[in-house]
């Protein structure tokens, strides 16, 4: 199966970019992972919070393939422990599908669309972190979750 972390937005701290290259490398040892950055939006200044989710929505869906299961990076999805959230993969791994798609929308979250287009959302936190730094915890609990499926020292209970 084919992953993808898509995101709105570049990394500019050079640490977390570190620390994600870092997963990615560890993470392509068990499966095809890949990162695809959407750009900002030019003049979202100018925008209500409204029109620039659509915008980004936009560019998300253009990512996404009708076969593809999504899973939103949301604060209002479903939390799990890093061995729930293991089990939770495996099961979409075996399900039949090419390719899942994990989004990471933009700061003001995303559109009804992408909402609609989901198959489930998952919440890393009760806490609230930059979109940036999302990305590295992320990284880290994908990784971690790949390490508990294949029976690895990795995860301490």
């Amino acid at each position: 199966m084919k992953v993808t972390l898509i995101v709105v937005g570049k990394t500019d701290e050079k640490y977390l970019e570190q620390g994600i290259d870092k997963y990615l490398k560890r993470i392509n040892k068990y499966l095809q992972f890949d990162i695809d950055t959407i750009p900002d939006i030019k003049n979202s200044k100018n925008m209500s919070t409204t029109v620039q989710k659509e915008k980004e929505g936009e560019l998300i869906l253009k990512k996404i393939q009708q076969g593809d299961y999504v899973i939103l990076l949301d604060e209002k999805g479903k939390t799990f422990t890093s061995k729930e959230f293991a089990s939770h993969l495996n099961s979409i791994y075996v399900s039949g599908y090419k390719r899942l798609i994990f989004v990471i929308g933009g700061p003001y979250g995303f559109s009804n669309d992408i909402y609609n287009r989901c198959n489930g959302k998952i919440s890393l936190s009760k806490m609230t972190f930059s979109h940036q730094i999302i990305r590295l915890i992320f990284a880290e609990q994908f990784y971690r979750a790949q390490t508990i499926l294949k029976g690895e020292p990795y995860h301490h209970e």
